[in-house]
């Protein structure tokens, strides 16, 4: 197919570049730590290759959320929207971008957040899970009441907001003890991820702010799965729900998230996921470099669906969501 919009696509900074130097073993770290860095050159091949018209960009992780001091890392959030404004610019037509955003300050986030949507076009925001601040030891989830107003900010300027996977921090992490290969995009990533939107929308906050469209990857990281049983376990047994939204989990999940299929190319789970959310809210992406491009489009464009959802999965449902069409 061609067309397509990906939009779980990463970049580097030399300053955040070691932050994903973890993720793979030995001498392919030189060749992650190129595709990191480049933009307008091999990635640019790929999209012309595989049929990719536009990449949103976002920032490597977790980066800015794990920076405990606030100044440096609002200084490194800026850093990295300058530089990534300056390479949408010089080929706007296939490079846009999402901010990067001290979220450890949830005022600055929501000045930055407007600086980077009102005065350099950019489309949304990525945030790499939870931020660290003070000692770095305390995770802080954005369902807490100090997010309220950022959130607000986040739906007067109508754009949508990547919940990124990190993982969790050693103290959280006795689980994996032992078992390393679950870290990251094999176990911990998804779970990390699922239980932070799980939050934000028991939370309220979708009842205060029923605009706001949140975003989250790897086909969901295992959310649409699970719905029917987060709202109907034991069911027979009559008992107040003990969380403040006011209505059923899977109502926020299907009105207020999309997904999308970055990292995750299997026809089953992209079929599974039409069938609880619907096709309208899911959309292609590759999860490039961490995931080949080749790999996200030979499978999407033979995947055995119609045509009419490969175009909204591959294409339209983007434009709409990022008002690309103006």
């Amino acid at each position: 197919m061609q067309g397509k919009i990906a939009l779980e696509e990463h970049f580097a900074i030399p300053e955040t570049l070691q932050d994903s130097a973890g993720f793979v073993p030995g001498d392919y770290w030189t060749e992650l730590s190129a595709r990191l860095l480049d933009i307008q050159d091999k990635r640019l091949r790929l999209m012309d290759a595989h049929g990719i018209e536009k990449m949103i960009l976002s920032l490597n992780a977790p980066a800015v959320q794990a920076i405990p001091d606030r100044a440096q890392a609002l200084e490194i959030s800026r850093r990295a929207n300058d530089f990534l404004a300056e390479q949408c610019a010089k080929n706007p037509n296939r490079f846009l971008g999402f901010a990067a955003l001290p979220l450890q300050d949830p005022d600055a986030a929501a000045q930055e957040l407007q600086r980077c949507v009102t005065t350099m076009g950019f489309v949304g925001a990525l945030v790499n899970g939870f931020s660290q601040e003070g000692d770095g030891t305390t995770p802080l989830y954005y369902d807490l009441p100090q997010y309220r107003p950022f959130w607000a900010e986040v739906e007067k300027l109508n754009i949508p907001f990547y919940l990124h996977p990190r993982n969790p921090l050693p103290q959280d992490s006795r689980i994996y003890a032992g078992h390393s290969w679950l870290m990251g995009p094999t176990w911990a990533f998804a779970q990390e991820t699922a239980v932070h939107a799980l939050r934000l929308m028991g939370s309220g906050l979708f009842d205060e702010h029923p605009a706001l469209r949140i975003i989250v990857g790897h086909m969901g990281e295992g959310l649409p799965y699970m719905m029917w049983r987060i709202d109907n376990r034991n069911a027979w047994v009559k008992v107040e729900k003990n969380y403040p939204a006011k209505r059923p989990i899977a109502d926020y999940f299907n009105e207020n998230f999309y997904i999308t299929t970055s990292g995750n190319f299997r026809t089953q789970s992209l079929i599974d996921a039409m069938l609880e959310i619907g096709a309208d809210r899911i959309l292609f992406s590759t999860d490039w470099p961490f995931e080949n491009v080749d790999h996200a489009a030979n499978w999407f464009d033979s995947a055995t669906i119609s045509e009419a959802d490969r175009l909204k999965i591959g294409r339209t449902n983007a434009v709409s969501l990022f008002k690309l069409d103006r």
